[in-house]
């Protein structure tokens, strides 16, 4: 018999650029272990995930991070109240912060449990940290450096050649070939992420991605890379594919069990026409694509509940190669009346 729970979900933006949160509602929902009631947290009235009633049981807002932990943790503890919270999953970078800072408070509080990276694990792998990152785990990494002015641009040239990457702090990054295209995506970045802005060697080769969860002790749980085969203008994988590549799972197993990693992530990488692999990029969630992961029998959502849970969790053993994810839009019907509903009780 499956163990019934209510897990709290972020990430409901499930657009262009989509967040992971319905990816990982869908592997929760398939759960063989789990009968999971969900709870939607979002940030904006649009949303599509609030609408998704097939997936998403309730929904609530939550204040944007910018409004700090008190407010969040005063809003999560109403949330419980109504909702009895077992667990909650936070899918967003720029959230994360405040979600680590109460995970302790929650579960001491509440009885809510969460499986999130450690504040130094955190900051280790952020964009401005990565090239430190490889050189103290044994990964290759593009050579990079925080820029906090275009000021600067002139003597960035003494140390990177174009074309070179132009980095937000938390998202997008940009391809520039010359002087101006840094200014232009600097500032673009920076009115949109803040600073500082990383500028990153560009290492040509094919982009291949991999999916992750590590238990926190140094154990990789599952690792299932992908290759994109169809890209947006954001960059984003539209469709992608299930690799046998066992070097770039060693390399994610390396990462893992080097840094303990604890929770999921999602590691970016470049393969040059030499075979050789750069780590691009450490997500400290999973990634949109999560539910490929799911597909080729590694449930990695559910897997992280019931390290949240304190249940034991033994690693994956092979994954399903050669499984496509296509993604695909389609126009849902919303009454009115649901998003007045969202946009003034902050409920649905």
């Amino acid at each position: 018999m499956k163990q019934k729970i209510t897990v709290a979900v972020s990430g409901l933006n499930n657009i262009d650029s989509p967040g992971p949160g319905i990816p990982v509602i869908r592997a929760l929902k398939e759960s063989n272990n789990f009968d999971v009631r969900i709870i939607g947290l979002s940030y904006e009235t649009l949303e599509p995930g609030l609408y998704m009633h097939h997936l998403v049981d309730k929904s609530y807002q939550i204040p944007l991070p910018s409004a700090g932990i008190d407010a969040l943790l005063e809003r999560l503890t109403y949330i419980h109240n109504q909702e009895k919270l077992d667990v909650i999953i936070p899918n967003f970078d720029a959230e994360l912060a405040n979600f680590m800072k109460i995970e302790n408070r929650i579960k001491a509080d509440l009885g809510i449990s969460m499986f999130l990276p450690t504040q130094e694990q955190f900051d280790e792998r952020h964009k401005a940290n990565l090239y430190e990152f490889g050189e103290a785990h044994g990964v290759s990494v593009p050579y990079s450096k925080m820029m906090f002015s275009t000021a600067e641009i002139p003597s960035i040239t003494t140390e990177f050649t174009y074309p070179m990457v132009v980095k937000g702090r938390f998202y997008e990054a940009y391809i520039a070939y010359n002087a101006e295209q840094v200014a232009n995506y600097f500032n673009k970045l920076s009115a949109k992420w803040g600073l500082p802005i990383i500028i990153q060697e560009y290492v040509f080769g094919s982009e291949v991605n991999v999916t992750a969860l590590g238990d926190g002790k140094g154990n990789a749980i599952s690792a299932v890379p992908m290759r994109k085969l169809f890209i947006t203008d954001k960059g984003k994988a539209w469709a992608g594919i299930s690799l046998d590549d066992s070097e770039l799972v060693d390399i994610a197993n390396k990462v893992i069990s080097s840094s303990k990693w604890r929770g999921g992530m999602e590691l970016e990488f470049i393969k040059t026409a030499e075979n050789k692999y750069y780590l691009l990029e450490i997500n400290p969630r999973f990634p949109a694509w999560v539910y490929l992961a799911a597909g080729c029998g590694h449930n990695q959502p559910e897997a992280l509940v019931k390290l949240a849970l304190g249940q034991n969790v033994e690693p994956f053993g092979n994954y399903e190669i050669g499984k496509m994810f296509i993604r695909y839009s389609y126009d849902m019907i919303v009454d009115l009346k649901e998003f007045e509903q969202i946009s003034t009780v902050g409920e649905l």
